[in-house]
């Protein structure tokens, strides 16, 4: 009875302690984007190339992405990887009240529906942790279906680099941003497995795999990084972000799917409702997006009503 106990509390999450780890993550992600936003304001007004801001800015997002790589520690990546969204609701937020940009009445709107969908996705999230070893993960790895699914994911990329960015990457925004989402299939299950090397302290024991594993997070990470700017270098932000959130969002849910298996124990309601929430947060993240430039209050929508 003990011995089951017990490894039925190995095979557990943390799930506050991810959950804690991830929100700061997000917290620290947003804030750095105002705090570079408002150093190159002062750059542009003083004239030089550095301010001290500018490396807050800097290391505050590398805080957060610290944070967000211990949070796979802890919770599963269905979990984790959603509740970035909430870096663009609070960069909103903090825009208003630092950088005098106006969050309209949608982008309110935008910020609550993204709260109610981090709510449901936190209350649903999985519970078992399916891969708490390298063997388990090199065993995961070399799932017909995984193996599958990575062949199509590189055809894919490679069609996409080869043939359809040369083409129509200035032209079309999925062109792009299809390659960075379809790579984080790759960055995030290295993510996982290196996070499971950390915190089992299995560097000596993990073998290749181990390297393996540092090689493609670092490989498709560099990847993502230079297809994200080249989206955001010929398409508005206020439309590449929103996309490549639910692209990226996706196909690691997909990934988390097919490899590490966390949905396998969730209960059916759990299934649809954390699609549901994941959906929720999409509208709220579009809607803050996509509508920023709106120019629609409370006062003018009163104003409206009373005059029909």
């Amino acid at each position: 009875m003990c011995a089951c106990t017990d490894v039925r509390s190995e095979r557990t999450y943390n799930p506050w302690i991810g959950l804690t780890l991830a929100l700061l993550s997000a917290v620290l992600i947003g804030s750095s984007v105002i705090l570079k936003k408002k150093a190159l304001l002062r750059l542009l007004k003083k004239g030089s190339t550095r301010d001290w801001l500018w490396w807050s800015g800097l290391l505050t997002m590398g805080s957060g992405e610290v944070c967000n790589f211990v949070a796979y520690m802890f919770a599963p990546a269905t979990l984790v990887t959603p509740l970035g969204a909430l870096s663009v609701l609070i960069s909103a937020v903090l825009s208003s009240y630092l950088l005098g940009e106006l969050l309209n009445v949608v982008g309110k709107l935008g910020c609550l529906i993204c709260i109610l969908g981090s709510i449901l996705l936190v209350i649903h999230a999985p519970q078992e942790q399916e891969v708490t070893s390298l063997e388990e993960m090199t065993k995961m790895l070399l799932q017909p279906g995984f193996l599958t699914f990575v062949a199509l994911v590189l055809a894919a990329c490679a069609v996409l680099v080869i043939f359809v960015c040369p083409r129509f990457g200035r032209t079309n925004v999925l062109a792009y941003v299809s390659v960075c989402s379809l790579l984080g299939a790759f960055s995030v299950s290295s993510v996982k497995g290196l996070a499971i090397v950390l915190h089992k302290g299995e560097t000596n024991s993990g073998g290749p795999l181990t390297w393996i594993l540092l090689l493609t997070l670092i490989v498709s990470i560099a990847t993502q990084v230079n297809y994200l700017n080249k989206s955001l270098d010929s398409f508005s932000t206020l439309l590449v972000y929103p996309i490549y959130y639910v692209f990226f969002t996706s196909v690691v849910l997909l990934t988390s799917i097919i490899l590490f298996q966390e949905w396998y124990s969730m209960a059916a309601v759990d299934v649809a409702t954390t699609l549901c929430a994941f959906l929720v947060i999409v509208v709220g993240v579009a809607m803050l997006h996509l509508f920023r430039e709106l120019q629609v209050s409370v006062c003018d929508a009163q104003v409206q009503n009373v005059l029909q």
